[in-house]
């Protein structure tokens, strides 16, 4: 029964390190992401904070964090907002922004072109003002 407990024991226990692992790996890989795509930071900065990470790791990675943690969040919140704006700019051109009148002049010149008839457009016309 020992062999059990001690092998669930010993689960459990290679279970905890290998989450921590993973967690320190992420968070190195995250210092890594937010140096690079620092456009404020020099390159003599970016080289000096890459050997800190690359030769001491870890600490490295803690260091990092102490001293540019918050302005990793303000750079990654910019990143947001700005993502988020280019999106809605994509969204506005596609969807097109037409105001009614802006609609009913072009079912007017569909009209005045022959390609609709005049129950189609007032049909447009109704749609526009709704």
């Amino acid at each position: 029964m020992d062999s059990i407990t001690g092998d669930f024991g010993q689960v459990l226990l290679w279970s905890f390190w290998f989450f921590i692992w993973i967690s320190a790996l992420m968070v190195w890989i995250r210092c890594l992401f937010d140096l690079f795509g620092d456009h404020t930071l020099s390159g003599w900065a970016k080289a000096g904070w890459a050997l800190l990470l690359v030769f001491v790791p870890w600490i490295g990675a803690f260091i990092y964090l102490i001293a540019r943690g918050k302005s990793m969040g303000e750079r990654q919140m910019s990143a947001i907002r700005e993502q988020q704006a280019a999106q809605d700019r994509y969204i506005q051109q596609v969807a097109g922004t037409a105001t009614p009148a802006d609609q009913i002049v072009s079912a007017k010149a569909l009209l005045d072109a022959g390609d609709i008839n005049q129950a189609e457009f007032e049909a447009l016309k109704a749609k526009a003002l709704i």
